[in-house]
């Protein structure tokens, strides 16, 4: 069967997209979000507000299905910070790399480090159809960044469904088997065929 539904993705990150389309049923022609489309400002005090707020954007700029995602890391004894503000903690353009070292500063000589990451996918259509889904991830951080893979703050979170490797340790697949946006994102095909009654794979 050829593509049947076409999905715009909120993304313009090659990998990010390419890594949606092996998850979702062969039927889903995902595209990436057009070159148009401007700058989207994440104004929500939640992970599913901002969400909503990208997918709604692209909904309407292309009249059809759009898909959005937001992650955040909440960090126990920072009392849930970065939380939503996760991709800016050092500030409005800060890097990865300056996160991760504020994260690290801010718990010198923390007694617990326990830490969930949780991402919220939004699938929105232009007509006013809303679906979204949550997918959450348990660990620690670590006092030092480990490993050489993934982004963000991959390498110094320990996920507790893992082996003590962080995110960074692991291959593409093994993180995608126990992360926050793997479980999130293995719900969509369910999602995907009840609202389109076709099959999920």
């Amino acid at each position: 069967m050829e593509p049947t539904v076409d999905i715009v993705v909120a993304s313009a990150n090659p990998k990010k997209i390419e890594e949606l389309r092996r998850l979702l049923p062969h039927w889903v022609n995902l595209v990436g979000r057009p070159h148009e489309v401007p700058d989207i400002e994440e104004t929500a005090p939640t992970l599913e507000g901002n969400a909503y707020i990208k997918a709604v954007e692209i909904a309407n700029f292309v009249k059809g299905w759009a898909l959005a995602d937001d992650t955040g890391l909440c960090v126990d004894a920072l009392d849930g910070a970065p939380g939503v503000f996760s991709a800016r903690y050092g500030g409005p353009d800060s890097s990865d790399a300056e996160n991760r070292q504020l994260l690290l500063k801010n718990l010198e000589g923390a007694i617990s480090r326990t830490a969930r990451f949780r991402t919220v996918v939004a699938l929105v259509h232009a007509k006013g159809e809303m679906h979204h889904l949550v997918g959450e991830c348990e660990g620690t951080i670590t006092e030092a960044e480990r490993g050489e893979q993934g982004f963000g703050y991959d390498c110094v979170f320990i996920p507790n469904d893992g082996d003590g490797r962080t995110f960074a340790e692991m291959s593409a697949a093994e993180k995608d088997a126990i992360s926050h946006r793997g479980r999130a994102m293995a719900q969509l095909p369910e999602l995907l065929s009840r609202i389109f009654g076709l099959p999920t794979a």
